[in-house]
């Protein structure tokens, strides 16, 4: 591998989907078991970037919390980006996520962040609306994912990527 290694966390409530998205990203698969994470699991895939260098993301794969504790934030340290991850048919599971990039800014200020809102694939039952998801997109990149259907998943990942030095 030619390219620079990244860290990138996973941030999000209990059951929005992060290790579906790992799965999804990394392997092409998906299951619809559902199994808590526990403490972290860490993973890796290389990423092409047009021009450029490709990278290798780590990603840390961290248990559903909606508040950062001391072992959370220990697992925060050194990253350079994040993944926040809502489930779109749970609008509570989204302002965790915020809750936590706040949380997190103290540790990483300049950590890059993109916030995947998942269950793309269940959108009639979503109860994070359109406006809010336009409102979001002013601050922050935003990426409607689907783990299940793998929609969007690999451009989320991918503006993490092109985000990234060098």
């Amino acid at each position: 591998m030619s390219g620079s290694a990244f860290k990138v966390c996973m941030l999000g409530d209990f059951g929005v989907g992060k290790t579906s998205l790992v799965a999804r990203f990394v392997r092409s698969t998906f299951s619809d078991k559902y199994l808590t994470t526990i403490g972290v699991k860490v993973d890796s895939k290389e990423v092409l970037r047009a021009g450029r260098e490709p990278v290798k993301l780590v990603l840390w794969d961290i248990a559903g919390r909606n508040a950062l504790d001391t072992v959370g934030a220990n697992y925060l340290r050194g990253a350079h980006a994040l993944l926040l991850v809502a489930d779109g048919t749970r609008e509570a599971s989204l302002a965790t996520a915020l809750d936590l990039l706040m949380q997190s800014r103290s540790l990483l200020p300049s950590a890059q962040v993109v916030l995947a809102i998942n269950k793309q694939d269940l959108v009639e039952r979503w109860e994070v609306g359109p406006a809010t998801v336009r409102q979001l997109r002013q601050s922050l990149p935003v990426f409607e994912t689907s783990a299940a259907s793998g929609a969007g998943v690999a451009d989320a990942f991918a503006a993490i990527a092109a985000g990234l030095a060098p």
